[in-house]
């Protein structure tokens, strides 16, 4: 799991970050297959591209997993629902805020307006509601060290 930590920080940058069990659920371990491991909370540059603001969902399992139904969601409430959406085994999707077409590698929520503040928490829930990871930044990801 720790390489794969490594890789998403690698992968993403200063700005964005590894959003690894360790990171935010300290002394909990990680169990889940599907986590969030990656987040650009602030889309660089001045034009304020929403397609620059993501979150990354990975799947470390081999095995595919339907995330229909499932949600991303802010602290504010504002929720993603994967619709008609499989995650393949050892792979990521990248959860856009703006407008764009829907593909395996990238899907897109269609707003007008930022959604990841400087300082929040991205919850993914299942397609029954339960928790099932989340990552905080800012003034939250300060709290925990």
């Amino acid at each position: 799991m720790t390489a794969v930590a490594a890789v998403a920080a690698a992968a993403v940058g200063a700005v964005a970050l590894p959003a690894s069990a360790a990171d935010h659920h300290p002394g909990r371990p990680h169990h889940s297959e599907v986590f969030i491991s990656g987040v650009q909370y602030d889309s660089p540059g001045r034009d304020r591209n929403l397609n620059r603001e993501w979150v990354d969902i990975s799947n470390s399992s081999r095995r595919a997993v339907n995330l229909d139904g499932w949600t991303l969601a802010d602290e504010d409430g504002h929720t993603y629902t994967f619709d008609h959406y499989r995650l393949a085994g050892r792979s990521t999707v990248r959860v856009h805020t703006g407008f764009g077409r829907d593909n395996r590698t990238d899907v897109f929520q269609d707003r007008r307006k930022s959604v990841w503040d400087r300082s929040d928490t991205a919850t993914l829930r299942n397609d029954r509601g339960r928790f099932v990871d989340d990552a905080s930044w800012g003034r939250h990801h300060r709290g925990h060290h």
